[in-house]
């Protein structure tokens, strides 16, 4: 896509806006049209009571244009007005040329509550919060009450969170077999999985080295999560390893949550959901993604329906109290139809999480080799399917708790977590909404480090220590005394110690 701009905008906000309509379009350094690609033209300039902006979209032999006016209220930052006027242009011109319309409008950040969570705290109504969300910022009015309803489920959950707290997070970044949809750093070949053992002997040292850092500062540990890739791909020993090193640093009785992924459930066995739960394990998922072998199969899933319902018993069994199952809706080879029977089966199991996430293509996954035009605006059935998983949990008790969004997802749908009251999964909540630090540990783990002394989430500081993003690096690095000094320094000086 070639964009061109007589505007203070930020381009990167434009180019997103513009992948909303033609996902997964390049944007080159020096862009230059060559009458195939989608060229979107944008001005912008401040009137009397707000900002004024123009969009001029061509693509192939199509052409539109529209105006948006934005006027400043109180309260409304100017560079929120300007994004608002120039996002409304966009959204009416683009929409013009493919005949679409998001059901987002122009929210295009990771986190749509956020913006419903901003307005609720300045004081203004449920009622009020909707009609700027569908007036404003064109949401249509079914994805602004999810929204909100999130928005208000997350405060309550969060309260009033403490310069304290914070979380562990722990990656195993290996998996049985890669599907064609993921960009997760997770390795599968027989080589690479023979790291495994030199990987968990950095990993302890890295977990004890957090956790001394954790301590020196005084914090607080709410959550711990493994996460992955599949962690589960240890084997009994290797697990108990793992695990034995976490509760040898913290109170793990004392935890609100600990999660262990066990999402492929031809990792799963007694014998390690018993080690969990002899550990202090409260939480785990296990996640067909589809109920339907067909489409497991066209993704690379190595297992089959029968194996997740095995799994799942066997995680019933274990006494563990809180089941996490992941969906996928609009997957390849996937409908309504089968989609709707595996939201209807997965249901009546009563886990006490569902987790619906929309089909993303990211640009590293197989299988964007295997079929280019995976991409789609539109997403086809997906949004009939994302409804109805909506529809469906809430009329069986289920309240949506978090909620985020991703680049290039099929139809430009969102991800939501769903639980039964009571059992919402907090390390969602606390590493989505930025409440408190993350201390990250493995391969391609970030730490998050969060001042959160203001009342305004808004204007939070925050700072990012990156690992390596692949094992091979990873078992060479050596960051901790660095990682352990910076974090110091940030609490030093944000004031939090």
């Amino acid at each position: 896509m070639y964009i061109k701009l007589d505007s203070p905008i930020n381009k990167y906000y434009v180019q997103t806006l513009g992948m909303i309509f033609f996902p997964g379009e390049h944007f080159g350094e020096d862009e230059t049209p060559d009458g195939q690609a989608p060229t979107l033209y944008v001005r912008s300039r401040e009137v009397e009571g707000g900002i004024e902006a123009y969009a001029e979209m061509t693509y192939l032999d199509k052409r539109a244009e529209a105006e948006h006016f934005s006027e400043y209220t109180e309260g409304r930052k100017k560079d929120i007005t300007l994004k608002l006027a120039i996002g409304g242009a966009v959204i009416a011109a683009a929409g013009e040329i493919v005949g679409y319309r998001p059901a987002w409008g122009m929210l295009i950040g990771v986190r749509p509550s956020k913006v419903a969570s901003e307005i609720l705290g300045s004081g203004i109504s449920k009622t009020r919060v909707k009609r700027i969300l569908t007036n404003d910022y064109f949401v249509i009015p079914k994805k602004a009450a999810l929204a909100i309803d999130v928005a208000l489920t997350e405060k309550r959950i969060i309260g009033e969170p403490s310069t304290k707290d914070c979380s562990v997070y722990v990656s195993i970044p290996f998996c049985p077999s890669r599907c064609t949809y993921c960009s997760f750093v997770s390795y599968t070949s027989n080589r690479l999985l023979s790291l495994i053992p030199e990987y968990l002997e950095k990993l302890k040292k890295d977990i004890i080295s957090n956790f001394e850092t954790i301590r020196r500062l005084g914090l607080n540990v709410k959550t711990v999560y493994i996460g992955g890739g599949t962690p589960t791909i240890l084997d009994n020993e290797q697990l108990k390893d793992l695990l034995d090193c976490i509760a040898s640093q913290t109170d793990v009785s004392a935890l609100e949550e600990f999660t262990l992924e066990s999402g492929r459930p031809d990792t799963i066995t007694a014998e390690k959901f018993a080690i969990a739960k002899a550990y202090g394990v409260t939480r785990v998922s296990v996640n067909p993604q589809s109920l339907c072998d067909e489409v497991l199969c066209g993704i690379g899933r190595n297992h089959s329906v029968d194996d997740f319902y095995r799994a799942y018993e066997l995680a019933k069994g274990s006494g563990i109290e809180n089941i996490n199952v992941d969906l996928i809706a609009g997957l390849p080879g996937d409908n309504f139809k089968k989609f709707s029977y595996t939201v209807d089966e997965i249901i009546k199991l009563e886990p006490e999480n569902i987790t619906v996430h929309t089909f993303c293509v990211k640009k590293s996954a197989e299988i964007l080799r295997m079929n280019s035009k995976i991409y789609s605006a539109r997403g086809g059935d997906a949004g009939k399917c994302v409804d109805y998983s909506q529809i469906k949990t809430k009329q069986s008790g289920y309240i949506p708790y978090y909620m985020y969004r991703q680049k290039n997802t099929v139809g430009n749908y969102e991800n939501v977590g769903f639980s039964l009251p009571e059992h919402e999964g907090l390390y969602n909540i606390y590493m989505m909404e930025e409440i408190h630090s993350i201390f990250a540990a493995g391969a391609g783990a970030v730490t998050k480090l969060v001042d959160n002394t203001g009342n305004c989430v808004q204007s939070r500081n925050i700072e990012r220590l990156f690992h390596k993003k692949y094992p091979y690096e990873y078992l060479v690095e050596d960051c901790n005394e660095k990682f352990a000094q910076d974090a110091f320094n940030f609490y030093t000086d944000h004031n939090m110690l």
